[in-house]
């Protein structure tokens, strides 16, 4: 019998990439479902001040509302020529409306004079495992890197565009996704829950 295991998210990327690990990990027994294969529950809003405080508000909310084992994140870009901006507010960075295309156009703005050997950043990613019995895992993932003042590359989304990691020469968004999911903020912080992942298979 399979164990469902939410996350909680309506981003179809995260999902297939949330599949994927698990597989590729060998991980059986476990089904991975999204918020919209759920009843619906009010969501609160993400007002923490970390991303980790973001993460576990999401997964023990809708843990609570579905009785389902879950797995949140909060993730986004840290511009050390910003101060560690957008960090936190990454997604709504150009305002409420998340657009990424806006949200990228206003960083390549805000760093416009800055020197290229200035435009060091890194994507950072908190993921929260909740589990039935109300235990909590909370792991990061640290994705360093430099930005790039014109995007390039379609795989991928948010900021991957203007992000080229540390050691490679393309953009996050221009590398195939097996190698994103093996190095990336997400991946990193993933890799980190598998002991706990493969737990909920075995039950």
């Amino acid at each position: 019998m399979s164990t469902q295991l939410l996350v909680a998210s309506r981003n179809a990327k995260k999902l297939q990439e949330m599949r994927r690990i698990i597989e590729r990990a060998g991980i059986e027994g476990v089904t991975v479902v999204g918020l919209d294969e759920v009843p619906p529950f009010e969501e609160a809003p993400e007002t923490g001040a970390t991303f980790e405080d973001n993460a576990v508000a999401k997964a023990r909310d809708a843990a609570a509302a579905t009785g389902l084992p879950t797995v949140a994140d909060d993730s986004g870009i840290s511009v050390d020529a910003l101060n560690g901006m957008p960090g936190v507010l990454s997604a709504r960075w150009a305002g409420s409306a998340r657009s990424d295309q806006a949200n990228l156009e206003l960083v390549l703005e805000q760093v416009a004079d800055v020197p290229d050997e200035r435009l060091g950043a890194q994507f950072v990613c908190a993921t929260a495992l909740v589990l039935t019995d109300g235990t909590e895992i909370v792991v990061r993932g640290v994705w360093p890197g430099t930005l790039v003042r014109k995007p390039r590359g379609t795989n991928g989304f948010g900021y991957d565009p203007i992000f080229v990691p540390d050691g490679e020469t393309r953009t996050s968004a221009e590398l195939l996704t097996e190698e994103k999911d093996a190095i990336s903020h997400r991946g990193r912080a993933l890799s980190l829950l598998l002991p706990h992942l493969r737990s909920l298979g075995d039950r």
